[in-house]
């Protein structure tokens, strides 16, 4: 393809367009933004001389989106500067030189006119441009050589313009305009090759600071830019910049450009990490981090031969150890191990494993075979003291390095057998930590497969490990289920760790009855509780976890164990618990507590005992066993000083109580003490069992136990302050209206009873079922005076 071309000289002597010649596919509207980036000004101290003066090569972005690439000289001649002359492509949007060329290449080319107007009135057609001498490979190495100090610099600044619309843009100052050709050519050749087709730019510029372009050439004599606010100035005049630059990028492309192997940069401009294996294996030497890229980038290809082993080979002649390239080095031999020849890895092993173990680093995983004999007899001795105190510090981690460091002593063959069980109980304490874990964290090794390799290659490791979590499992079973949940540990072969298998493998025990399960993880446990008592509290700390036994639970676990294991195994205080704090609907608390006192009676607390009796003494009431003051029995105080009763034993109690006192064959002793008693807790209790569907249904089904209510209810007014809220409110609310419903025949049934149980209780009901307001205090009346005769 061809370009549209236009020329352009400084202002003629006459009036007219300064354009000589314009190509007609040439918008129109570009013209007046071409003027003003075709201009030139010459340099003051060299106006007068056009041999001498610069050339300003340009390109640059246009409103309409496409690009102007232009090139304008002095001619000499009038003016206060001097004529010019401009020879320009413009090139629509989304369009390139012919032959896909960078612009860069037009520098000098013969393609360019100098003359204005051009020969003939109209140029020749531009269908290519052949490449400038000065810009040859051979030209830029020395070129780049002879700016070695400015080379990276500029090359860093150079990635932050290209990729960046918002960066700024690159001042350079060179004394020749030429100069800055070759370092637009240096850039445009470490670019993607679509970032170098867009990157603008000018040999040079009087005014720098208002020029448009990313890459901006200058003379020392050009009007000066400071730097900052997004302008770079790289003055290459002067003395060069010292010390590394941040961008590793930078610095391989700078250092391929030393070494003359630029051709290495092709492909290869937008990844760190591919060019630094180029380089690398290149023989061109690289900084630590670009080393570092290479190893990690290798890491994840699959390179073909002879890569590899070149890398390899140029990675092994690190002249300091840096802890990210060591890590990236492991990473890549783990990827190698077994895929290159041993007496090739080697020597990068050798150096891997001393700064890992030397400097801190991750450890790489290497087989056997990794290291030669004499790598490894030159290792071992330099080696050893480290791993071994790695290994000993009791204030550092367990697992990860520790376990890291292990495998590289078997590697070496260093004896460390005398420090594993200390090892080992560091490893058992970060397993299961005294603290418990937040919710959802992952125990931190547990699983891993360094823990696993190190459990299966060290016999003497695994016995002292599983002893230690034995004895944290032992002391805090649900601790260690937590911690253990999904381990692989391979605790199902070890007998000798029974809390151990019991809280690793307790989820293979959670079905079923909790008794069923409770004997179910005795047997996963391996050993009787008779001959280890201590696995019996584990294994109730298993099955009973944040609640306690329910009373047949814990019966069956006294009487089929005996109180002898359970006193040994100090699982006691457990089962006394479980009875005194059995919720009132337990039917089994009471004999618990019986069997209890039974055995345990003489060893156990004043407190714990007397509450215990009150428990077992629920269980009697009502049973020919029951005895005789039974509301003293109960709500006398302790000994003085004494535990007070557990609140669940009370509540039983007052509940025991009450049903017992609704019964028509209660003393009246009993009612009588009742009526003195002054516990809330008590009345509110019989109230309650007053208004129990049992006691409205024998009610509604007994005239003779109406009888009996009415004059347990109405009995002993004025005693006590709680009772005379008690009984009239049952007489009111739960007798008055089963009354009202009862036949004439149930009627007289009732006055038959009363009139049999005498002292005026059939003439106090008659009263009391009288008709009206005054009948019912009539009737509260006539029973104060009854009860007054009647009262025991």
């Amino acid at each position: 393809m061809t370009s549209a071309q236009l020329h352009y000289t400084s202002a003629p002597a006459g009036p007219g367009s300064r354009f000589t010649y314009v190509d007609p596919g040439i918008p129109q509207g570009v013209l007046p933004e071409a003027e003003q980036l075709v201009a030139y000004e010459a340099p003051d101290a060299l106006h007068g001389r056009p041999r001498g003066l610069p050339k300003a090569l340009s390109f640059s972005e246009l409103a309409d989106g496409g690009r102007l690439l232009s090139r304008s000289v002095c001619t000499g001649g009038t003016g206060s500067r001097g004529g010019f002359h401009a020879h320009a492509l413009y090139l629509p949007p989304d369009s390139r030189l012919p032959d896909g060329a960078l612009p860069i290449t037009a520098w000098e080319s013969s393609r360019w006119s100098d003359s204005a107007p051009p020969p003939q009135g109209r140029p020749g057609p531009i269908d290519r441009f052949e490449p400038s001498e000065p810009l040859r490979t051979e030209r830029l190495v020395g070129f780049a050589r002879s700016r070695a100090g400015w080379l990276a610099p500029f090359l860093a600044d150079l990635r932050a313009v290209a990729s960046d619309p918002a960066a700024g843009r690159i001042v350079l100052v060179e004394r020749d305009s030429a100069d800055v050709a070759r370092w637009i050519a240096l850039a445009c050749s470490v670019l993607p090759r679509e970032q170098a087709h867009r990157l603008t730019f000018t040999t040079y510029a009087r005014r720098p600071g208002e020029a448009r372009q990313r890459i901006v050439g200058a003379l020392p004599s050009s009007e000066r830019v400071p730097g900052g606010d997004g302008v770079r100035v790289h003055d290459c005049t002067g003395r060069a910049p010292s010390g590394p630059v941040a961008d590793a990028w930078a610095d391989v492309c700078a250092r391929v450009w030393l070494a003359g192997r630029p051709e290495l940069l092709r492909d290869c401009a937008d990844g760190l990490g591919a060019l630094s294996v180029r380089a690398l294996t290149a023989g061109v030497e690289l900084r630590s981090d670009a080393r570092a890229a290479a190893a990690r980038w290798a890491a994840g290809q699959e390179l073909p031969e002879p890569t590899p082993t070149a890398l390899i080979a140029a990675l092994s002649t690190a002249v300091e150890d840096d802890p990210e390239e060591t890590a990236a080095v492991a990473a890549l031999l783990e990827r190698l191990d077994g895929r290159v020849p041993a007496a090739v890895s080697a020597p990068l092993a050798a150096r891997a494993l001393a700064a890992a173990v030397l400097g801190g680093g991750p450890v790489p995983v290497l087989r056997a075979g990794a290291l030669t004999p004499e790598d490894r007899a030159a290792l071992a001795p330099r080696l050893a003291p480290a791993l071994r105190s790695a290994l000993a510090d009791a204030d550092g981690p367990a697992d990860g390095r520790p376990l890291a460091l292990l495998r590289v002593a078997d590697l070496l063959d260093v004896d460390c057998q005398d420090l594993l069980p200390g090892l080992a109980d560091r490893l058992a304490h970060t397993l299961i930590p005294k603290a418990p874990a937040p919710p959802g964290a992952a125990s931190a090794g547990v699983g891993t497969p360094e823990l696993l390799d190190a459990v299966r290659d060290h016999p003497a490791l695994r016995i002292a490990l599983f002893a230690a979590l034995d004895a944290l499992a032992a002391a805090d079973p649900p601790a260690a289920v937590r911690a253990l949940a999904g381990s692989e540990l391979p605790v199902r072969s070890q007998p000798a760790s029974p809390h151990l298998r019991m809280c690793v493998l307790v989820e293979q025990a959670t079905e079923g009855e909790r008794p069923d399960r409770f004997q179910e993880l005795l047997r996963t446990g391996g050993v009787s509780p008779h001959a280890d008592p201590t696995v019996l509290r584990t294994a109730l700390a298993l099955v009973w976890t944040g609640h306690l036994p329910s009373g047949r639970e814990a019966r069956l676990l006294l009487n089929e164990l005996g109180s002898d294991l359970h006193r040994t195994a100090g699982t006691r205080e457990l089962l006394i618990d479980a009875a005194l704090a059995a919720p009132a609907d337990d039917p089994d608390a009471p004999a618990l507590a019986a069997d209890l006192l039974r055995c345990f009676g003489p060893e156990l607390r004043p407190g714990r005992r007397a509450a215990l009796r009150l428990l077992e003494f629920t269980g009697l009431l009502g049973t020919p066993a029951e005895g005789e003051n039974w509301i003293e029995r109960a709500l006398t105080p302790g000994p003085e000083g004494g535990e007070p009763v557990p609140d669940p034993v009370m509540d039983r109690v007052h509940r025991a109580l009450a049903d017992r006192l609704v019964q028509p064959d209660v003393p009246e002793s009993e009612l009588y003490a009742l009526a003195r008693s002054d516990r809330p807790a008590l009345h509110a209790a019989y109230a309650r069992a007053g208004r129990s569907q049992e006691v409205g249904a024998r009610l509604r089904a007994e005239p003779s136990y109406v009888a009996f209510c009415f004059c347990a209810w109405g009995a002993y007014p004025g005693t006590g302050a709680a009772w005379d809220g008690t009984g009239p409110a049952l007489l009111d609310k739960v007798l008055r209206p089963v009354v009202k419903t009862l036949s004439a025949a149930e009627l007289a049934e009732v006055e038959a009873a009363l009139d049999r149980a005498g002292r005026g209780k059939l003439d106090a009901f008659r009263v009391w079922n009288r008709p009206g307001r005054l009948g019912r205090l009539t009737g509260r009346l006539a029973g104060r005076g009854l009860s007054r005769r009647s009262a025991p």
